[in-house]
């Protein structure tokens, strides 16, 4: 499953006096990447470490990683294990950090890193990326009850309507409705219903 932050967030929690704050963002390129990551660190000038982690494109091929002076190992790679073992891509954390006074040691900034990278996971607005089939169906409006309910039980997306002569349905189907709503459609139907394949589109569905 791929999913994809859609609106960023800020979290924040304190360990041993050291303050740890996580950005996230959506970003499409390397370059809002670097951005992003520059914007925070003028936001929070005063403190030692932005340390950062982000990962691009569909396949995820894309990903990299900063310690930003921790110890290595420490910080950019627990960032990066929360987005990947999450399935994120076109994403991006930073998690600036206020050093308290006391060393945490680096198993103590491993687990402080990686729970502010998640903290900022759960308070941002996510979705999951799906590739989907976009159909149009043209009906009569005797057959709309039936093909309304259908879509209901099936839970398959009405992504546009329009009501003239007949009803024209713009929907959205996975790969595992696609067939079996083709066959009910014509059962619902008696083979009246028009159905005009459109392509394939990508779709975010928000979690």
């Amino acid at each position: 499953m791929i999913r994809t932050i859609t609106e960023g967030s800020t979290a924040e929690f304190t360990v041993q006096r050291s303050r740890f704050i996580a950005c996230t963002a959506s970003v499409k390129t390397e370059e809002e990447a670097q951005a992003f990551l520059t914007a925070q660190k003028k936001k929070y000038y005063d403190a030692r470490h932005h340390c950062s982690a982000w990962i691009l494109g569909r396949d995820g091929a894309k990903q990299k990683a900063s310690d930003d002076g921790e110890p290595s190992g420490t910080a950019g790679a627990p960032i990066l294990d929360i987005l990947k073992h999450g399935g994120f891509t076109d994403s991006i954390i930073v998690v600036t950090r206020y050093f308290g006074g006391i060393k945490l040691g680096t198993g103590g900034l491993t687990r402080a890193y990686g729970h502010a990278a998640q903290l900022g996971i759960e308070a941002a607005k996510t979705a999951k990326v799906m590739t989907m089939e976009r159909v149009t169906v043209r009906i009569a409006y005797p057959l709309l009850g039936a093909v309304e309910n259908e879509l209901r039980q099936s839970g398959i997306r009405i992504e546009d309507s329009s009501y003239a002569e007949d009803v024209t349905l713009t929907l959205l189907l996975t790969e595992e409705q696609q067939a079996p709503f083709r066959q009910k459609l014509a059962d619902l139907t008696a083979g009246q219903a028009e159905l005009t394949e459109d392509g394939m589109q990508e779709v975010l569905l928000p979690e």
